[in-house]
């Protein structure tokens, strides 16, 4: 039985990634600050239902505790380590940028060092769409320059890929890197769109809609994105011999067994057919308060991720009125709506 080091594993995509991995016949180790940048209730209950698996471990504690991940990976020798926790949102890291720091950067710099002092067999790291920043050509491509972030949240992840690149060159550790495209789904966010603009319709109060509506995003269900981490786990990036070429449309390293991946679902959906479909799966109407486009958003995503299916022969394919539809069903029962 491997054993995997999730961090994160009370989040969103955590949860959903733990319960996949201890399907799988993994043990799974989860890491977890169970911080209150929301509510708190809601990781507790994922992380309760997490607990009911006789082959997952659950830790508390936040991943830029000093050698906190040292000794964790000196006890547990993972053979796999999933990287998921960070400070999360656009919005927030203006507000509150020192805790980007602090998670994101400081975090990640722990777990490279104990992942130097007792390798896995496959690191892979959580990244954002939002690295692409100014990007104007679209689909995103993960071989496209990705320079001009427009975040402090942004520019915390893309360095930790920067970050990840060195140790995977200087010590010979597979990193993958995956970047996620609004993930949305059941036992989403409260700061994500979907959520808060389901909680509002139900409730019978506007909604904000930022950019007057004209923004669209590649809207990725949770499970689908789960899947292709899943693959991606065997997909482990191996060092170029001297004088082997990268293959075209890989974003494998030259000088490292390093590469990044999109995992989006390669349709970028406008903003307002979004809240056209959280509409019908309500059966109610929301009233709209456009607004102009708040600072450090971009005004459109979409991942091309031909990467994503040449490596494991996936591609995410969910639509938006799928998933949003779940979303409300799993809403209205766990709030009592």
């Amino acid at each position: 039985m491997k054993t995997v080091l999730v961090t994160g594993s009370a989040g969103f995509i955590g949860y959903y990634l733990c319960t996949r991995l201890l399907q799988d016949g993994f043990r799974v180790i989860g890491l977890d600050a169970m911080t209150d940048y929301y509510d708190v209730r809601l990781k507790q209950r994922r992380q309760q239902m997490l607990l009911q698996h006789e082959h997952f471990t659950a830790v508390n504690d936040r991943v830029e505790t000093p050698d906190l991940l040292m000794s964790l990976f000196r006890a547990e020798t993972p053979d796999v380590v999933i990287h998921l926790a960070a400070q999360a949102g656009v919005r927030y890291s203006i507000e509150q940028p020192r805790s980007y720091l602090e998670s994101n950067i400081c975090g990640t710099f722990e777990l490279l060092e104990a992942a130097r002092a007792y390798p896995p067999e496959h690191m892979l790291l959580a990244s954002t769409s939002s690295a692409y920043g100014a990007n104007s050509e679209m689909p995103y491509t993960e071989t496209d320059k990705a320079d001009h972030q427009m975040s402090f949240y942004a520019a915390t992840k893309k360095a930790t890929e920067s970050m990840a690149h060195s140790y995977a060159h200087l010590y010979h550790l597979p990193v993958t890197m995956f970047r996620f495209f609004t993930v949305y789904g059941p036992w989403g966010r409260p700061d994500m769109a979907l959520f808060k603009f389901t909680k509002a319709i139900l409730e019978d109060r506007p909604i904000d809609v930022y950019n007057h509506g004209d923004m669209r995003r590649d809207f990725t269900y949770v499970e689908d994105l789960v899947e292709g981490i899943r693959l991606l786990i065997d997909a482990v990036p191996q060092r170029l011999e001297e004088g082997e070429a990268v293959p075209k449309g890989d974003s494998l390293s030259p000088v490292a067994p390093w590469r990044v991946v999109n995992i989006g679902n390669s349709n970028s959906v406008q903003l307002t057919d979004f809240i056209e479909a959280i509409e019908a799966a309500t059966g109610k109407r929301a009233e709209r308060n456009l607004m102009p486009m708040q600072a450090g958003d971009v005004p459109a995503t979409w991942a091309n991720a031909d990467l994503l299916q040449k490596l494991t022969g996936y591609r995410p394919k969910t639509n938006v009125q799928e998933g949003v539809a779940k979303f409300v069903t799993w809403y209205r029962d766990y709030y009592g709506v």
